[in-house]
C-alpha cells in the first residue's frame, strides 16, 4: 500500500509547467508541521517535494500561492538521474492524485483587504447604535 495525505502550507508561488506532450504539470513544496514539540519546546517542520499534474495543476496554479493552506493525497514515488560529474540524484515526492483548498488564496485576500479598505468600514465610535439594540461584544 502506497498512500500519503498530508496538510501544510505552499512555500513558494506556484509556475504552471507545458510539456511537449501537452500535459501541464506543477511542482511545489508543502511545509508540513510536526504534531509534537521538540526538546526545545519547538514544532518541527517538514518541507514535502509535490507535483501535481493536469486540470488539477491548473486549479491549484489558479487559486493557490505562497503561504496558501492546502491537503493532499497521493502516493509517494522517487525517481533518480545522473549529474555531468557522474554523481547519483535521488528525488522522493507526492505524486498528487486530490488536492483540497483549505485557505483563501493570497490574491483574492489581497484582492478582498484592497475592497475592505477602500469602502473603509465605519469605526465603532461612527456608529450610532439603535436605542433598543444590545451591545455585541
Amino acid at each position: 500500500m502506497n498512500q500519503v495525505a498530508l496538510v501544510g502550507r505552499i512555500t513558494k508561488d506556484l509556475v504552471l509547467k507545458e510539456h511537449s506532450s501537452g500535459r501541464v504539470n506543477t511542482t511545489f513544496v508543502l511545509a508540513v508541521n510536526r504534531s509534537f514539540k521538540n526538546a526545545n519546546g519547538e514544532v518541527a517542520t517538514d518541507f514535502v517535494l509535490c507535483s501535481v499534474w493536469g486540470r488539477s495543476a491548473e486549479n491549484l496554479v489558479r487559486h493557490c500561492g505562497k503561504g496558501s493552506l492546502v491537503g493532499v493525497s497521493g502516493s509517494i514515488q522517487t525517481r533518480n538521474y545522473e549529474r555531468e560529474d557522474q554523481s547519483k540524484v535521488y528525488i522522493t515526492e507526492v505524486m498528487c492524485n486530490d488536492i483540497r483548498f483549505l485557505s483563501k488564496s493570497p490574491k483574492s485576500q489581497h484582492t478582498e483587504m484592497k475592497t475592505h479598505s477602500s469602502t473603509g468600514p465605519k469605526r465603532f465610535e461612527e456608529a450610532k447604535p439603535a436605542e433598543t439594540a444590545l451591545p455585541i461584544f
